[in-house]
């Protein structure tokens, strides 16, 4: 199965431990609102967080592209603080695991 169904499964039923399988142990996320980075387990927390949230509403995601070197998914969020994003998500794979993520987003009006 590919790494987004896998993914986009995860996000809809709120399963982090599905979810989080996907990375790497040394997967690097690169923040969109700070460019600041996360090792795993600093993205674990915040992941569990946001899935444990009646608040966050991680919408469907729609592949844009996926081969075996990367994975690009859009998809619009709400956030607990009341915002609202369009989220672009680039996932650099290796060997079947996400080795690297960057996102970029835009605001949008709630």
């Amino acid at each position: 199965m590919a790494i987004f169904d896998v993914m986009n499964a995860a996000v809809q039923n709120k399963d982090a431990d599905a979810y989080l399988g996907l990375y790497a142990d040394d997967a690097v996320f690169v923040r969109h609102q700070s460019g600041t980075t996360m090792n795993k387990a600093e993205f674990d927390a915040l992941i569990r967080k946001m899935m444990a949230s009646d608040a966050m509403v991680m919408g469907p995601r729609r592949k844009i592209y996926e081969n075996d070197d990367i994975l690009v998914i859009h998809s619009v969020n709400d956030y607990p603080d009341g915002t609202r994003e369009a989220v672009l998500m680039a996932c650099s794979l290796d060997g079947g695991k996400i080795s690297r993520v960057e996102t970029g987003a835009t605001p949008l009006k709630t």
